[in-house]
């Protein structure tokens, strides 16, 4: 189980990180059915503005859902809604750090929001708010 209602203040932080590979993205368009060449094909890659294949975006939002899911909250936190900016492109080799951090706590509807962030170097490639369901203590 992950942490309870709670246990969470505002200002509570943690980060997940995850490299992206060749597999990763081949695995996500199996699973999601989105083929969109740009992130299958290099020879059609290389004719967009980004010259080369990109991760999907959707890639690095899963790693957001990761992050909650894992780590902060954690365990037992469910998703109930997201809103994603999505600032750059993530290459194939490229490591995504995500940062979660509490920005508010509803205690009477059990909601946590974080402010959801994924960097590349030192650079956002998404960013966003999240709001989760925590379970509380007891309940």
């Amino acid at each position: 189980m992950g942490l309870f209602l709670e246990d969470l203040s505002v200002g509570q932080a943690a980060e997940f990180s995850r490299a992206v590979g060749e597999a990763d993205i081949q695995a996500f368009a199996d699973v999601t059915g989105d083929t969109n060449p740009v992130h299958l094909d290099a020879d059609y890659a290389a004719t967009t503005s980004f010259g080369e294949r990109i991760a999907h975006g959707m890639l690095s939002a899963g790693y957001i859902s990761a992050a909650l899911g894992t780590t902060l909250p954690g365990p037992g936190a469910v998703y109930l809604s997201q809103l994603l900016n999505f600032k750059r492109p993530v290459r194939i080799g490229d490591t995504v750090v995500v940062k979660v951090a509490v920005t508010a706590i509803d205690e009477a509807k059990g909601r946590v929001t974080l402010s959801t962030t994924c960097v590349v170097g030192k650079k956002a490639v998404v960013d966003g708010e999240a709001v989760v369901l925590v379970p509380k203590k007891g309940a």
